[in-house]
């Protein structure tokens, strides 16, 4: 067989650079910081590429739905709490950003936990072995017990505990979320996966109690959802629950003829994954509107966006 000869590049077309389509140009640089500036200027030095142009479209959106009065709902797993986000959390409900906040059943554990004695997440590592994980006697009989009150008197989940907590009077109520949530009159609404959480397994768990009203937060959370054309949702931490829960109501509303379209998605985590990408992100705003997807870590990110916003609201 002959051996085969390198090409030959003699041939080779080119153009000046100058005439080339270019995705990047020194207009959309970043700048560099001056002492003494503030949030607002420091986004303004980002690159305007890529997650640069992301967060500050994501700002933009969250501001102009506040100032608008439309609704903006926070879905959020448990991680969010145990990395200190809850007065940052309450702070925008306070100032009215937040329309309802929508959790997971973890949410509930750790943020109890915080209310009644200032502190959670326990070592699963070193007490799991002895069976002791899960297993503090407050959490699961007070929870548990709201639970069952709350059925008893028609409310959802979040609403039992938010109650519990504000009739108990705990010493850290200021910085739980349910708590907080309960005395402003904001919908918290908690969407449990029976048998994920901690107090599931204590003695006088009410597996019917738990559904009934679990199940009402579901209706009451799409309710909200129902009110989100123009508005925004973000979801902060949560893999699958959330995500899975907002995609049903969506489908829900839309069939009861509500008009949600043309409201924005956020989804923050600390990677990429398939099931926000694709209920939080891309589907729901197939038609209209528009998802972003953030990665970084909770307790860095969300600070962030909040400081922003606070800046640049229009009250």
């Amino acid at each position: 067989m002959a051996d085969i000869q390198p090409i030959s590049l003699d041939g080779v077309k080119s153009y000046p650079l100058k005439e080339r389509v270019s995705k990047v140009s020194t207009q959309l640089f970043g700048r560099p910081w001056g002492q003494g500036n503030s949030i607002s200027e420091w986004l303004e030095t980002l690159p305007d590429i890529l997650a640069g142009i992301d967060l500050k479209e994501i700002i933009a959106r969250v501001v102009k739905a506040a100032d608008s009065d439309r609704t903006i709902i926070l879905a959020m797993g448990a991680h969010p709490i145990k990395v200190g986000l809850n007065p940052i959390i309450i702070d925008l409900m306070e100032r009215g950003v937040i329309s309802g906040v929508a959790m997971n059943g973890a949410c509930i554990i750790h943020d109890a936990e915080v209310a009644m004695v200032g502190s959670t997440s326990e070592d699963v590592a070193q007490v799991l072995g002895d069976g002791k994980f899960g297993m503090a006697e407050e959490t699961g009989r007070l929870l548990n017990e709201a639970i069952s009150e709350g059925a008893k008197n028609g409310l959802g989940l979040g609403k039992s505990i938010g109650r519990m907590l504000v009739k108990e009077g705990f010493p850290f109520n200021r910085l739980s979320i349910l708590a907080r949530a309960y005395d402003f009159q904001i919908p918290a609404t908690v969407h449990v996966a029976i048998g994920t959480d901690i107090i599931h397994f204590h003695p006088n768990a009410d597996g019917a109690a738990i559904g009934e009203t679990s199940h009402r937060d579901f209706r009451i959370f799409s309710t909200l959802v129902s009110t989100l054309k123009e508005g925004v949702l973000i979801n902060l931490g949560s893999a699958v629950i959330m995500p899975e829960v907002f995609l049903k109501a969506l489908s829900l509303v839309r069939n009861l003829g509500h008009d949600v379209r043309d409201f924005t998605t956020v989804n923050m985590d600390f990677i990429r994954h398939y099931r926000p990408m694709t209920n939080v992100v891309h589907r729901p705003t197939l038609e209209s509107g528009k998802g972003y997807n953030l990665v970084g870590h909770h307790e860095i990110m969300f600070p962030l966006i909040a400081a922003a916003i606070v800046e640049k609201l229009n009250r």
